[in-house]
């Protein structure tokens, strides 16, 4: 296959990277990880025995010294007895250091440091009981300097060299700014507040819904906002600048959801007639495919940022300059990326896919990357037809590289290929392709959003699932394009009135069905590793179209 350009994929955006690879590349060695790569990433004991039930977040930062003082109260569940022998592990990464830990507001604790990890020494605990600690801390925080690619605290100038604050911390992780339990697995599931003391020059916008706004006298001004519904350590985010306001009411499929638009004061002319025409437009793809909006209670806020943009649950990030495309370009070649602001479109997936659902590892990311890309393929599909769809998705697909799995080693904190976007997206493209019935397809989106509705799940968990739903066994689909890095070759030959076929260059058991189907002629055909061979109709021969095929599924052509 030809070179093309490489769309390097990280977290949640997509970036036009000018360089030339070959489809298929030699996969990276195998990553040695650390005994903090296994604390952070896996469920110790020291985990296991407490479930976060909110968090309520202070913090005050210090521009000019890129310093941060706060503190955070987690209030949580005992569900396994602790007779005191266990400590409760904490996560805060270094610089920042915790001051102290008090315990249902009384008595302090002691606590010892191995680097991220803070260990607190707790009293006997019964099974079932409910308390919190309180837990104070300040420090140099660590900078993001080319955000959201690598994360941190962002400290920037706006346009007219005012301050501007926010934090993107996917991956890295929410104990870059604010100690907590560092693991997708938990969620505060009675969500958090998140209180920010700023310049009275300047304006805090949170999560979800602003509780209060309240002048301290001092030159400070403090802002706390709130949210409802569990959410992710790393969506709980701060944004802090010269930021002005206008809303809107939004009549979504569960009935009127709150609008917020924060952006720069001097972006508001522009931001006004654009904004809510794309996220009109959103909504009313997603909501159709995916079915509502999963946090009606907290609305939806999408806020102006230093960076291209995150999908943080209810406050939704935007930095993509007023573009169509991503900052005016096209990822998919076809012309159809440049007809709706990427951003927008894509960190709004993440509200279903990455918020709604949340997975328990980072390994499997590609639950929230690779359907929340194929939303933007179904937002073409609903506005533009079945045929841009089919275009832009396979468009897209040049930003494979196979450079390894998307699926990585768990219980270590590992991200997989960037390849969980495209090709996790084509993926799905594939298989509603050969599922052949659009709505079928669609009940099982919106089935997913519904039956996982604000839970944090295991890729098993959604593979199964969408087999059980499909009605067909999907699961070596899944380990094909999840678990290794071969892209199938569907070879066929035609000869007289027989066609021939098979699937080369994939695993054992790979039998991806072909729905193949032009003016009302329709094909199914469940090729599988060995040869098949089976009678054509004369009007069915057309129906082997290398392209037609290729852009429905993920899959090379070998053929007559």
């Amino acid at each position: 296959m030809n070179n093309f350009f490489h769309i390097q994929l990280s977290l949640s955006l997509v970036t036009t990277i000018f360089s030339s690879f070959a489809f298929a590349q030699a996969p990276e060695k195998p990553k040695v990880y650390t005994q903090q790569d296994t604390l952070r990433g896996s469920l110790t004991k020291e985990r296991t025995w407490w479930d976060v039930k909110r968090y309520e977040v202070t913090v005050k930062p210090d521009f000019e010294s890129k310093t941060i003082i706060g503190s955070n109260e987690i209030q949580y569940q005992v569900v396994k007895p602790n007779k005191g022998d266990i400590k409760l592990q904490l996560d805060l990464q270094e610089p920042l250091i915790i001051d102290s830990v008090i315990y249902n507001g009384k008595n302090s604790l002691s606590f010892t440091q191995t680097k991220n990890v803070w260990y607190v020494a707790v009293p006997a605990q019964k099974l079932a009981a409910k308390n919190n600690i309180q837990v104070y801390y300040h420090g140099k925080v660590h900078e993001a300097i080319n955000p959201p690619w690598d994360g941190g605290f962002i400290f920037k100038l706006d346009s007219l060299s005012r301050p501007w604050m926010t934090v993107a911390c996917q991956g890295l992780g929410a104990s870059v700014w604010y100690p907590n339990k560092d693991h997708q697995s938990d969620e505060p599931d009675m969500g958090a507040s998140l209180t920010m003391i700023v310049p009275d020059t300047l304006v805090a916008v949170g999560n979800g819904r602003m509780v209060y706004k309240k002048d301290n006298n001092d030159g400070t001004v403090t802002y706390k906002y709130n949210v409802n519904s569990s959410i992710s350590n790393y969506c709980i985010i701060p944004y802090i600048g010269k930021y002005v306001n206008f809303k809107e009411v939004y009549q979504g499929e569960n009935g009127p959801l709150d609008v917020n638009y924060w952006v720069l004061d001097y972006n508001l002319k522009k931001a006004k007639p654009y904004m809510p025409e794309q996220v009109h437009l959103m909504f009313k793809a997603l909501e159709h495919w995916f079915g509502p909006y999963p946090f009606y209670q907290d609305g939806y806020q999408l806020i102006d940022a230093p960076h291209s943009g995150m999908e943080h649950q209810s406050a939704v990030s935007y930095g993509n300059g007023y573009k169509f495309g991503y900052r005016g370009r096209d990822a998919s070649g076809y012309g159809w990326g440049t007809k709706w602001d990427f951003i927008i479109i894509h960190e709004s997936g993440h509200e279903w896919f990455g918020n709604n659902i949340t997975t328990n590892d980072l390994a499997d990311m590609w639950v929230h990357e690779g359907f929340t890309n194929y939303s933007e393929t179904l937002f073409v599909d609903y506005h533009y037809g079945t045929t841009a769809g089919n275009e832009y998705n396979y468009g897209i697909r040049k930003g494979i590289r196979n450079d390894k799995t998307i699926i990585p080693a768990y219980n270590v904190n590992a991200q997989g290929s960037g390849d969980m976007y495209p090709k996790g997206g084509n993926m799905l493209h594939s298989i509603r392709h050969s599922m052949n019935n659009d709505e079928a397809f669609r009940q099982i989106l919106r089935g997913l959003n519904k039956y996982f509705y604000h839970k944090t799940v295991n890729t098993k968990e959604i593979e199964n699932y969408i087999s059980k739903k499909a009605r067909f066994d999907y699961s070596k689909i899944f380990d094909q394009y999840l678990r290794t890095v071969q892209i199938p070759v569907f070879e066929y030959k035609i000869e007289g009135a027989t066609v021939t076929f098979r699937y080369s260059n994939c695993i054992s058991g790979f039998n991806l069905p072909l729905v193949l189907t032009k003016n009302k002629v329709t094909l199914k055909i469940t090729p599988s590793t060995k040869w098949q061979t089976i009678p054509l109709k004369p009007a069915q021969k057309t129906l082997f179209n290398t392209d037609a095929i290729e852009k429905m599924y993920l899959i090379n052509c070998l053929g007559n």
